[in-house]
């Protein structure tokens, strides 16, 4: 099973981790963004590693935890024309994105795939006991504050780790990893 993890940020790469972390060994993580030093507080990089790609470097990262990991990234802004192509041939979804209208593309372009997709919606707020999961049809699961606000509030590393926690897990059991003893 494949797992299309989509934006390499705080939750796109923190969920990376965990599932790596979970024993996922096959992924495929596209993002276009260079590291910069405010990535640092809530995204799975190093400060020897500011400038570099972020697919890059979180492929080098994450094999540094699993080395038979089979990772593909992809290191270029997906859009419109090409997120059906990329993604094709991932099973689960993972929507990472910053910006409301690459959420909103990923679910219009792969909700009636009958793919798992999960996606975040509120992580800005400092709040943690409002975070809950929202199911949407048979395929959609968003995890979340649901509140607007990333552009006013700055994102801290506790947050953003729940939630790209709580989508790992929604990828483990949904997906059908978890085995019993």
């Amino acid at each position: 099973m494949k797992i299309g993890i989509l934006g390499a940020g705080g939750i796109g790469s923190n969920v990376a981790v965990n599932l790596v972390r979970s024993g996922v060994s096959n992924l495929k993580i596209a993002d276009f963004d260079r590291i910069e030093l405010s990535n640092l507080n809530r995204q799975f990089y190093f400060y020897d590693q500011i400038g570099k790609s972020k697919v890059e470097t979180l492929r080098e990262n994450l094999m540094r935890i699993e080395p038979n990991l089979e990772i593909e990234i992809i290191d270029k802004k997906i859009e419109k024309n090409n997120i059906k192509d990329l993604f094709s041939d991932c099973d689960i979804l993972v929507e990472a994105f910053d910006k409301k209208e690459y959420k909103k593309l990923l679910v219009e372009e792969f909700y009636g795939s009958n793919k798992l997709i999960v996606s975040a919606s509120g992580v800005a707020h400092h709040d943690i006991d409002d975070i809950s999961t929202k199911k949407f049809g048979e395929n959609l699961y968003v995890v979340g504050d649901f509140k607007k606000g990333i552009e006013e509030y700055k994102t801290y590393s506790p947050k953003v780790l729940i939630v790209a926690s709580m989508m790992a897990n929604i990828v483990m059991s949904k997906g059908g990893y978890y085995e019993k003893k």
